[in-house]
């Protein structure tokens, strides 16, 4: 097990506009999505802990990207002893639908970046508070870009990741209500593409995300 840099981390994930969340990916294709979104922009991959060979694939992805193409992590991680487990087999974030002390504990003593899930100001600062990197913001198309923007509003220290719903026509709006990095899962990792082996599509679909986040931070910069 080796003990990451969290604010290196951390700066990558964010750096990557987009999590590509990856649930129920199937071993045998999952370089060859992983590939795909990478060769579009997308450098972060989440694979959900409770898809069939989940720490295999996070110690395969791991192996198979060098540490400045790609970030690899778990998601829907809902206790500390999964956390670990991710944590052993590479991963270099760790994601969860709720905030559990217990997994954001774990994740700090390790030094990797937490995003444990919230949906109030309350949380997001309860979670904050007891160590975690970034507040998923979950499940975000339940109240939209204006609620994101509610949050960042008073809570700015506290980066937000936004996930849940979150595709092509909408990303834009949560980038620039105030998230810093997005997830995205079935709108970027899109299964029947996958199925009839359409890797192009993939790619061609991670291309879009990432130049409309690119260009979504830009007028909100300004």
């Amino acid at each position: 097990m080796v003990t990451l840099d969290t604010s290196e981390a951390l700066q990558r994930l964010v750096d990557s506009g987009v999590v590509a969340v990856m649930r129920g990916v199937n071993p045998d294709t999952v370089i060859e999505v992983a590939s795909a979104l990478a060769d579009g922009g997308v450098t972060a991959f989440e694979i959900t802990a409770e898809s069939p060979g989940a720490m295999e694939m996070i110690a395969e992805l791991s192996a198979s990207f060098d540490e400045s193409a790609a970030i690899v992590g778990a998601g829907t991680v809902l206790d500390s002893e999964t956390a670990r487990a991710a944590i052993t087999s590479g991963a270099e974030f760790v994601v969860g639908p709720t905030f559990d002390p217990g997994v954001v504990a774990t994740c700090n003593r390790y030094g990797v970046p937490v995003a444990p899930g919230v949906l109030t100001p309350t949380e997001a600062v309860t979670a904050y508070e007891a160590g975690a990197d970034i507040a998923k913001v979950f499940p975000a198309s339940s109240m939209g870009p204006g609620h994101l923007a509610s949050i960042a509003g008073p809570l700015p220290q506290i980066p937000l990741m936004p996930t849940g719903g979150i595709d092509i026509d909408t990303v834009a709006d949560y980038i620039e209500a105030g998230a810093a990095v997005v997830g995205a899962g079935s709108a970027i990792v899109d299964e029947d593409a996958i199925e009839a082996g359409e890797f192009d599509s993939l790619t061609g679909t991670a291309r879009e995300f990432t130049r409309t986040i690119g260009d979504a931070r830009a007028r909100r910069d300004q």
